[in-house]
């Protein structure tokens, strides 16, 4: 029996949770036949096919395991254990045809199609699928399953892959409108300067153009004041007797006329 088989503690581990969903899916299956409503039906279809994801997970996981303890164990215990899992996943492919058959009877015409492989096609009918997992032998069973496993590991790489690259093109955009970003917060810093100096400037052309109109408006004062005594100076050279004008101090007053008496002898 299986529970006689000499396993590690881990491998004991998973094989027992698989026998634990197998019994799972055989009660459900039997509560199964005994809903009448459509949906309700659907719905534990639904269920009993996680169910089976899990064992297939955990399939794929116990050989893994039953791979790296081969060394260690006899070459007749390596025999044992690789029959129980032959036998596990033909179980498994026999959950597999037997939902499918539940599904037909459903009326569902678009079939899903249960990832698990070991021999399982989606061409066939539920009867052909039994009739096709019970006429392979168990190393085909598990060639075929194992070869949908590794289809379905090299999708997931691919998917991966596509999601790495889709970071690595998603961390460069970033980095380039960071780039951007700090160029033109340079650039309205630039900006800020140039308008500043701008206002220096205009500021001091209007200081400029005040001092200039103030010295402007002083050299005019001046000229007229120079022009206000150089006028008065000739108006009293021109004529001295007039006592409207007064003198400008420091200006000597003209100097007398001299009368010339002419005698007529």
């Amino acid at each position: 029996m299986a529970s006689d088989l000499p396993m590690s503690p881990h491998l004991e581990q998973i094989h027992g949770e698989i026998r634990d969903h197998f019994r799972a899916l055989a009660n459900g299956f039997q509560r199964l036949d005994k809903i009448k409503d459509s949906n309700r039906q659907s719905k534990q279809l639904e269920e009993l096919a996680e169910k089976m994801r899990d064992c297939k997970r955990l399939v794929k996981e116990f050989d893994r395991e039953l791979k790296d303890g081969e060394a260690r164990n006899s070459p007749e215990v390596n025999k044992q254990l690789n029959d129980e899992k032959q036998s596990m996943i033909k179980e498994l492919n026999s959950y597999v045809a037997l939902r499918k058959t539940y599904l037909n009877t459903l009326g569902n015409k678009k079939v899903e199609l249960f990832d698990m492989g070991a021999g399982v096609s989606a061409e066939p009918t539920a009867e052909e699928n039994v009739q096709m997992a019970s006429s392979m032998s168990n190393q085909e069973l598990v060639n075929a399953g194992m070869k949908r496993m590794d289809e379905t590991d090299q999708a997931i790489e691919r998917s991966k892959q596509v999601v790495h690259q889709t970071i690595e093109v998603g961390t460069q955009t970033a980095s380039n409108l960071k780039g951007q970003t700090d160029q033109m917060g340079r650039i309205v810093n630039d900006l800020d300067t140039i308008q500043f100096s701008i206002k220096k400037a205009s500021q001091l052309v209007k200081e400029i153009g005040r001092q200039v109109a103030t010295d402007k408006c002083i050299m005019a004062f001046l000229f007229l004041i120079v022009c206000g005594v150089i006028a008065i100076i000739i108006v009293k050279i021109v004529n001295p007797n007039n006592k409207d004008i007064r003198d400008i101090p420091g200006l000597a007053p003209p100097a007398q006329s001299r009368k010339l008496l002419y005698f007529r002898e």
